[in-house]
């Protein structure tokens, strides 16, 4: 997406917005490596002979500057844990978190069948309101698929959020579906930013029109007074 990269920062500017997004998603559907695709694309791909990923244990996160229409971005990427020994614990890192990433893979059905209950998590943890993209993963196994992308699709288009069928090993639509949600995270702090402006500025003309009424009821009561006499 143009205008999403990163900038190095210089010295005067404006601290960047730090944004929390938190990778959800069973075991082994490839969390881990769609992270490391996006924020170190030179890293060996997952799938390769270099390469060697193991299961998350309890949490991780990576840190990636970006820019987005000229507002530098840092983001914090929590990878969590499938496992569910390490639900709970997982799950607790859901608060405060701005986006999420909610994965399963196309060739295990229980990955997908999960989601809902991720779901769940999400919205108990973090609110209703939170941005999430849906991905289904690993779509360069297309001959081990045995969820249909229709129904990633339609399970998608039922809870309202972007979807995405990704390769971290051969990087397809890694970037785009982060930069997605970016925009969809940004977009919103941007309203909320100009709503609590408005709601402060309402505040603050009441008060200046409770003063003046304060003003004039004292300047009446003095000249009622004056007269009094």
């Amino acid at each position: 997406m143009a205008g999403l990269g990163p900038r190095p920062a210089g010295a005067g500017e404006p601290r960047p917005l730090l944004v929390k997004i938190v990778m959800a998603g069973e075991s082994c559907v490839g969390k881990t490596s769609i992270v490391r695709r996006y924020t170190d694309p030179g890293s060996p791909p997952a799938g390769s002979p270099s390469a060697s990923y193991m299961a998350t244990i309890g949490i991780d996160f990576k840190v990636k500057p970006v820019m987005f229409n000229d507002t530098r971005v840092k983001l914090q990427i929590w990878d969590t844990a499938g496992q569910e020994r390490f639900h709970t614990l997982s799950t607790s890192y859901f608060r405060g978190a701005q986006g999420f990433v909610l994965v399963y893979d196309i060739t295990n059905l229980k990955s997908f069948q999960s989601i809902t209950i991720w779901m769940n998590d999400i919205y108990e943890k973090a609110g209703d309101e939170v941005d999430v993209i849906l991905l289904g993963n690993k779509c360069d196994k297309e001959s081990e698929r045995v969820v249909p992308k229709q129904k990633g699709e339609k399970l998608a288009w039922e809870y309202g959020m972007p979807f995405f069928e990704t390769s971290a090993k051969d990087n397809v639509n890694i970037e785009h579906a982060f930069s997605v949600l970016i925009k969809e995270i940004l977009e919103k702090e941007l309203c909320w930013g100009i709503f609590h402006i408005k709601i402060a500025y309402t505040y603050f003309m009441k008060s200046c029109a409770l003063h003046d009424l304060d003003v004039v009821s004292l300047n009446e009561t003095k000249k009622r007074t004056c007269c009094a006499f």
